[in-house]
């Protein structure tokens, strides 16, 4: 199985909600090489926290490092994160540890960061990332969206951009990480039409999606 990159039109959409679910149901290890926003104070409600209470690890501050390599205090992008601590995101080191961590553990769930088109770095975007990690071990994409007003244009945005790149989405998980103005499914129905053949799942606020028939 090739490493399964979670990755998605935005932010606050519910990546880490999958992410957990699929390590779960796969019974996979499951990393998110760079966060933002990390805090000791707010921890428990964390995406490390949440990746490793699904892994079954000790969810401690202490335990972060299993998950998140690059930890940043400000919830902005990374390069801008990064920054504000006047450090710098090494970006071959970024692929070089998904690659390694891909080498030791079969399935693996990789978490990105933001949407597709974040920056990390003044030269590299999480597209670039994704390219970069195929090329070395061959990446299993998963899209997942929001159910807000403006997702399905975001969403066939980035799955065009997605084709275009040769990264085509096992699927399109649509996400209702908080109420949206029309039902979920509907929103889901819409983007399917406009999919090209990508299955597209719906994830109910608060619920559970079988993911793994698709890997």
């Amino acid at each position: 199985m090739t490493a399964i990159f979670v990755t998605s039109s935005g932010t606050e959409i519910g990546k880490t909600y999958v992410s957990a679910m699929l390590t779960r149901e796969l019974k996979a290890r499951a990393i998110k090489p760079l966060v933002s926003g990390f805090d000791e104070t707010t921890f428990p409600e964390s995406d490390p926290a949440m990746l490793l209470a699904a892994m079954g690890e000790d969810v401690s501050f202490e335990n972060a490092a299993l998950v998140s390599r690059w930890r940043f205090k400000a919830a902005l992008s990374p390069d801008m994160a990064a920054k504000r601590e006047s450090r710098a995101i090494d970006f071959d080191a970024l692929v070089d540890t998904c690659a390694d961590a891909a080498a030791r553990n079969d399935p693996l769930v990789i978490e990105g960061v933001g949407g597709l088109m974040v920056p990390l770095d003044a030269q590299h975007t999480v597209l670039d990332w994704m390219k970069a990690l195929d090329a070395r071990v061959g990446i299993a994409p998963l899209l997942v969206v929001g159910a807000y007003l403006g997702t399905i244009s975001h969403t066939l945005t980035t799955l065009a951009v997605m084709r275009t790149e040769n990264l085509l989405p096992r699927a399109i998980v649509v996400s209702e990480a908080a109420p949206g103005p029309v039902p979920v499914e509907e929103t889901a129905e819409t983007i399917a039409r406009f999919s090209g053949g990508v299955p597209v799942r719906v994830l109910p606020r608060g619920a559970a999606v079988p993911l793994a028939d698709l890997f």
